[in-house]
Order: structure tokens, then C-alpha cells, then sequence
């Protein structure tokens, strides 16, 4: 889908001159990356050009200098946990309470040096197995920290908020307070007491975070992880545990789950993997114009050259006012079918996409052409007893031609599911002989 709507935004940032079309430069950087050429071709349809270009020393690629680990030049440690026959989370509970209650042992001996393992930064692979750890965290995790001094470790206190989750649960503007808390070192003294007891100044002790954090977190304060069991992408877990040990030195755990064969694999290979992990980098799927990235992106993509290309369609009342002679028309038609047969390299991609183009073209002349009683068409609907909507949400109810997603990530409505053993006439509503639903 990025590659996808890259196709627009290309577009409508070129410019002419002399008579020549001129395209904007590209720079990007990552440290995890595989295919290079081809993944770069499918997103921005250009050649790679890699500044700087290749130097004879390795340790040496003009940006770093790679230096051996040292009390100068601290680095992270990785360590694997695993434990066949014990619960995933009772591992994790386990391995929380170890950390978080030697940090507290730290930190009352040495104070300021040892804030970096305060803050204990919690990476899971999906909502679910996020969820079920959040409930711990807020129950057994306190319960245990407050007794640890009966097993030679200080004790630990953990506030009603000292608990909070990075994840597409939390809104826009929830997501910097959690980055300020994250920042936020702890007091030095006995108990460990935090500097503000307001809840939006207070440092964290735990941070349950899904891959958001991957991208974006650069707090240097931050120096332990637990990361329940194996990301499914190498450039995920690089990504994911490079938040922590970025200023300090770092610690992180890795808890494997023993019921999952590739948990085991890793584990069984654990050093050689990580001491080689940047070759173990898996090359991503890029396929911008596959059948089902058109379905969801075309007609936000169309839209959006439409109506950003100039003046003559970008009102929102504008959207009834489409022409299909107009010269804007023309131009996306030729530019998303070029584009297409650029990347894929085939032809019938090139006609696949100008056929869905013109379906949309003639469903949006339709709904403009049907609008009577003084009702027009709009791209969004306006509360104003007239203006209809072109567009609609992903999380509407009947899904057409125009669905906009309004987010990358959230690209399908979410789906109840009821469950039902097979062969047994269930009815909620009924209640059962003994008095019970």
C-alpha cells in the first residue's frame, strides 16, 4: 500500500523544466535491508545509488567506526530464556521480577548510574499475548516486587500507574506523554522514590509495546527489554531491541516459547544468530500493484491525484463536478497504468489497473449524475442536508468501490465471530433446565 499511494505523491511532487519532467530525490536510511534494488524499484521506481559507496576497511563505512565493547564503548547484551514445560507467562513473570527487582537492588546501592534499568520495556509479537501480560503486570507483578526482600533483593514498590502500554490502543495524543514518562528518570534514595508523584511526570517502571516501538523511540534512558518470544522478522528484532542500550549499555532477554519450533531453533543457535543477525535479514514482500492492494488503495490513490493535481477538482463540493474528457483524468489513467507496467514488468497488471480505473471513473460519474433535490457530491459527506459522500470508512458497514483507509496499518474493519461446537442447537436467549444460560 505504501508503494501504492508512492505513485500519487510521486506525482504530484514533480515538476517541469526546460520541457523535462523532474522527479524529487529520495534518501533514505536503514541498517536492515535485503534486495535493496528491488525493494527500492517497487516503492519509488528508481535506481539505488548507495552513498557512501563501498570502502575498503569493513569496521569503516564513513558514517561508524565498529569498536570492540569496553567501558568506554559499551554495547548490549542479548540472553536467552527458555523453559519447557512452564507457561509462557509464567516465564515472563517470572523474568520481570528478576529484573525489575535487581535493578531496585542497584539502584538503592548506586543510584543515578543504575537508572537506565529501571524502566523495564516489554516487546510482544501480537495484541493478545500483550494484553494477557498487561493484567499480570497489574496484579501478581506488584504483588511479588513488594516481597522480594524475603529472597536476598530489595523490595519493590509500583504505583496504579506505573503500568503503561505503547500500542495502536493509545491515541494520538496519549502517545507523547508516554514518551515524556519514558524519559523520566527515577530519584535516588532508599525506597526508590520516583521525582512527581502526578501521574504524567512519573517515570515508568513497566512498558508493554508492541512493533511501534521499533521506529521512532530514541530515548537513550532506556536499557532493559524482555522480549516475548521470537519476532517473525530479524529486521523487526534488530529494529525493536536497538530502543534499549542506545547511550548506556544494554540488556536484552529474550524469553522463547518452547511449544513453538522456530522459538526453539533460535535458541538452540542463539549465539551464532546473534552474532550474524544482520545476515540474517529477511528481503519483505513489496507488490504495490497485487490484486488485493488494489482493491484497498486504488481509489484513494485516484482521488488523490485528482484532486491535489490542481484547482479545478480540489473543493470538496468539486468531487459532482467530474468531467471525463478532463485533461486531470487523462493524466492518472496513463501515469497509474505506466507505473504499473514499470514495476511488475507485465502487461496485464498495466490493463488490470486501467480497467479498475475506469469502473471507479464510472461509479463516481454515476453517483454525480444521480444526486437530485438539490443534493451534491462531495469527497466527504457535510453535515449540511445537501452533500453526500463520495468517500466512506474502512469500518463502515457495506463496503463499495470508494472505501478510503484511513491508516496503513488499519486496513480491515474488525469481525465478530461467535463460536459454536459442532452439532449442538445452541440459543442464547434459552435459558437451560438447571437455571443456567
Amino acid at each position: 500500500l505504501v508503494g501504492l499511494y508512492e505513485t500519487a505523491v510521486d506525482k504530484l511532487c514533480t515538476w517541469e523544466l526546460d520541457g523535462r519532467q523532474v522527479r524529487p530525490k529520495v534518501i533514505a536510511s536503514t541498517a536492515t535491508i535485503r534486495r535493496s534494488q528491488n525493494q527500492v524499484n517497487s516503492l519509488f521506481l528508481r535506481d539505488v545509488r548507495i552513498f557512501p559507496p563501498a570502502v575498503l576497511d569493513a569496521d569503516d563505512n564513513f558514517f561508524s567506526r565498529r569498536k570492540s565493547s569496553s567501558d568506554t564503548s559499551p554495547g548490549r547484551l542479548y540472553v536467552g530464556v527458555c523453559a519447557p514445560g512452564t507457561l509462557m507467562r509464567t516465564i515472563l513473570l517470572r523474568a520481570y521480577v528478576a529484573y525489575m527487582a535487581a535493578a531496585q537492588t542497584l539502584f538503592v546501592k548506586y543510584g543515578d548510574a543504575t537508572d537506565p534499568y529501571m524502566t523495564l520495556v516489554g516487546y510482544f509479537n501480537s495484541m493478545r499475548e500483550l494484553g494477557g501480560m498487561r493484567r499480570v503486570a497489574d496484579d501478581s507483578l506488584r504483588t511479588r516486587l513488594m516481597r522480594m526482600d524475603n529472597r536476598g533483593l530489595a523490595k519493590r514498590s509500583m504505583t496504579s500507574f506505573g503500568v503503561d502500554e505503547l500500542t495502536s490502543r493509545k491515541g494520538a495524543t496519549d502517545i507523547p506523554k508516554i514518551r515524556n514518562r519514558l524519559g523520566t528518570p527515577f530519584e535516588p534514595g532508599s525506597a526508590g522514590k520516583k521525582k512527581s508523584k502526578d501521574k504524567s511526570n512519573s517515570p515508568l517502571d513497566v512498558v508493554l509495546a508492541t512493533n511501534m516501538i521499533s521506529v521512532g523511540i530514541d530515548i537513550g534512558r532506556l536499557g532493559l527489554m524482555v522480549v516475548a518470544s521470537q519476532p517473525k522478522a530479524t529486521a523487526e528484532y534488530i529494529q525493536a531491541t536497538s530502543r534499549v542500550g542506545r547511550v548506556f549499555p544494554g540488556i536484552v532477554c529474550t524469553v522463547y516459547n518452547w511449544a513453538r519450533p522456530r522459538d526453539l531453533s533460535h535458541y538452540e543457535r542463539f549465539e551464532h544468530y546473534h552474532a550474524t543477525f544482520y545476515q540474517q535479514v529477511e528481503a519483505l514482500s513489496v507488490t504495490p500493484f497485487s490484486p488485493r492492494a488494489l482493491d484497498r488503495g486504488l481509489s484513494g490513490v485516484l482521488v488523490s491525484y485528482l484532486r491535489l493535481m490542481g484547482e479545478d477538482y480540489n473543493p470538496n463540493a468539486s468531487a459532482g463536478q467530474l468531467n471525463r474528457q478532463h485533461a486531470f483524468v487523462d493524466t492518472a489513467l496513463a501515469d497509474l497504468g505506466h507505473r504499473a507496467g514499470m514495476i511488475t514488468g507485465q502487461n496485464q497488471v498495466q490493463g488490470l489497473v486501467k480497467s479498475m480505473l475506469d469502473r471507479r471513473l464510472d461509479e463516481w460519474l454515476s453517483r454525480a449524475q444521480a444526486t437530485t433535490g438539490g443534493a451534491i457530491l462531495g469527497y466527504t459527506a457535510v453535515r449540511d442536508g445537501r452533500t453526500l459522500g463520495l468517500l466512506s470508512q474502512p469500518t463502515a458497514a457495506d463496503r463499495d468501490l470508494f472505501v478510503c483507509l484511513n491508516s496503513l496499518r488499519d486496513v480491515e474493519p474488525s469481525v465478530k465471530l461467535i463460536l459454536r461446537d459442532q452439532g449442538m442447537d445452541y440459543e442464547p436467549s434459552k435459558p437451560s433446565a438447571d437455571g443456567g444460560a
